[in-house]
């Protein structure tokens, strides 16, 4: 099992983001995964069974104006499946996340705006991600949880699949 959760993200408007900053992103954000996957697909491919999962977001359905070049690196993560063999290949679209990278970032805009960082997450899911059904941050165990349903044996049906778990941040019926 090959679970590609490397990524990194910032708040920046489209024209402040330089060449090598969009560069910066895809090479993280997705050259990672892929370089893992080559590395690991063929010992995947010899037992005829294997998980290849991308750690996405929401981002890639829904991306934010604030970080573009995120969302752009989070679209390319929706992968494909390997016809016919016992690997599948999804994506999972995890919402706002709870995670080291957002805690430091709300405690520095909580700082930097003399607020609690409980104010700095209402006002996030009021005014950056108003759509949200869960109104706070996913927890990442949570996140993992359907990580690991994926990677199961009984998962093995979801393939080629963007496993939404946004938290239902993404309007859409399918």
């Amino acid at each position: 099992m090959l679970v590609n959760n490397l990524g990194i993200f910032e708040v920046k408007s489209f024209l402040e983001i330089p060449d090598e900053g969009w560069l910066r992103f895809f090479e993280v954000n997705v050259l990672s995964g892929v370089r893992l996957t080559r590395h690991y697909l063929p010992g995947m491919q010899r037992k005829n069974w294997g998980r290849v999962i991308f750690i996405s977001s929401e981002s890639a359905v829904h991306i934010p104006a604030e970080m573009i070049h995120y969302g752009m690196t989070k679209t390319a993560q929706v992968a494909e499946s390997l016809v016919g063999t016992g690997i599948t290949v999804n994506s999972v679209l995890a919402g706002p996340t709870a995670s080291e990278g957002v805690g430091s970032f709300v405690q520095g805009v909580a700082k930097q705006q003399g607020v609690t960082p409980a104010e700095v997450e209402r006002e996030f899911f009021e005014k950056m991600r108003p759509t949200s059904l869960l109104k706070r941050f996913e927890k990442p165990e949570e996140v993992a949880a359907v990580v690991t349903f994926v990677a199961s044996a009984q998962g093995g049906i979801v393939n080629g699949a963007a496993v939404r778990a946004d938290g239902g941040v993404v309007k859409a019926v399918l």
